[in-house]
């Protein structure tokens, strides 16, 4: 298989140009002007960040892309799927109050923001793809109905597939509640009992009651009741809340390629990755720690597994920033060259997911770089 083509622009900037002017050059060198837009729903697949959490994309990324759509006659709308965890964006009201919050509005985008699977996460379309891992996907219904899919990803570290990027952004967030729950299925945390304290922070962001601290001041997990979304394991301060990962990761990363394929099955696509504010956990969580690499810069290609490779390999030649958590944890090193995401979540194996969708045709992990 040939290369795919990445195309890259970096965060330097010369009057009279931006980095919103650059993003347009970006996207039009990258050959976005091959999709006929012209009177079609396209969905921008953005993550709007959970209140509290400041790493997440600007909006004003999005409303130069917005822009750029109408002016070819699209019709688009920025759109994501309900969580599956306790938070500002388990159901619609309180999602679209959360984007807004953050800056994703209307007067601030020029376009309206659609929650894709409904009110309480259960408006989906179930798209055949008879892969290895799944049979079918339950994405939500408006990301299915659109013409086009247009994806807008904050690359960043995660705690359960390594790092988020195009992938993670499509494959889990397309999905509805019920998808993300088969995608997580397999991964229930553990109590490492040692390290509780019986603060009960994990109570409080359970949204399916399964974690209770006893008289023992231990937390307990109902395995009846868990769904394994692993908030607990992001809310506890004390290490105690553990993921049992044996080879959930990889599955679950193999899994998120398979979604993705369902998310892209005959319709255009064209993907963005802002490789910037490099944070070690998703954008999901309520707050973000010290970026664990420099700014790098944008990219876009065609090719979604081309992408995400590019991108963690930039990721992975760049400095890691003193005082960030793998800094601080790998006595000082700089870790230049070596896997950032690994050495943050030390059980995740991203690789996995890419050569996965390789494998199902939904991309190439070999990439040709083109600088813009």
């Amino acid at each position: 298989m040939p290369e795919s083509e990445v195309y890259f622009t970096d965060l330097r900037v010369k009057p009279p140009h931006n980095l919103l002017t650059k993003l347009e050059r970006l996207i039009k060198r990258a050959g976005i002007e091959k999709i006929d837009f012209d009177r079609k729903l396209v969905a921008i697949k953005i993550h709007f960040g959970e209140p509290g959490n400041l790493a997440y994309i600007r909006p004003n990324y999005a409303s130069v892309i917005v822009k750029f759509l109408k002016a070819r006659g699209a019709v688009p709308f920025l759109t994501d799927c309900n969580t599956l965890y306790y938070g500002r964006r388990s159901n619609a009201p309180a999602h679209i109050d959360a984007a807004f919050e953050n800056g994703f509005n209307p007067l601030a985008t020029c376009c309206p923001v659609i929650i894709a699977d409904g009110i309480r996460g259960t408006e989906f379309r179930e798209i055949p793809i008879n892969s290895e891992l799944c049979e079918s996907a339950k994405i939500g219904s408006a990301i299915a109905d659109a013409d086009v899919i247009i994806s807008m990803t904050h690359f960043k570290g995660h705690e359960l597939t390594g790092f988020g990027g195009v992938l993670k952004n499509l494959g889990m967030g397309c999905a509805s509640v019920g998808g993300k729950l088969f995608l997580h299925s397999g991964s229930s945390p553990r109590i490492f009992e040692k390290n509780c304290t019986g603060c009960r922070v994990c109570e409080k962001y359970c949204a399916y009651d399964a974690i209770r601290v006893g008289p023992d001041r231990i937390a307990h997990i109902d395995y009846e009741k868990c769904v394994g979304c692993g908030q607990c394991v992001a809310v506890c301060q004390y290490d105690a809340s553990r993921v049992v990962w044996a080879s959930t990761s990889e599955i679950a990363c193999k899994r998120i390629s398979e979604y993705s394929m369902a998310v892209v099955k005959d319709k255009p696509a064209f993907h963005i990755s802002f490789i910037m504010n490099v944070s070690p956990d998703c954008d999901c969580w309520d707050s973000n720690d010290y970026p664990l690499v420099p700014d790098i810069g944008i990219a876009a290609s065609f090719d979604p597994v081309a992408l995400d490779h590019a991108c963690a390999e930039m990721v992975m030649a760049a400095p890691a920033l003193p005082g960030s958590k793998i800094r601080d944890s790998h006595n000082h090193e700089d870790m230049k060259g070596k896997d950032k995401f690994r050495a943050a979540h030390p059980d995740t194996f991203w690789k996995a997911g890419l050569e996965h969708g390789e494998k199902s045709g939904l991309g190439n992990m070999s990439y040709k770089l083109v600088i813009v």
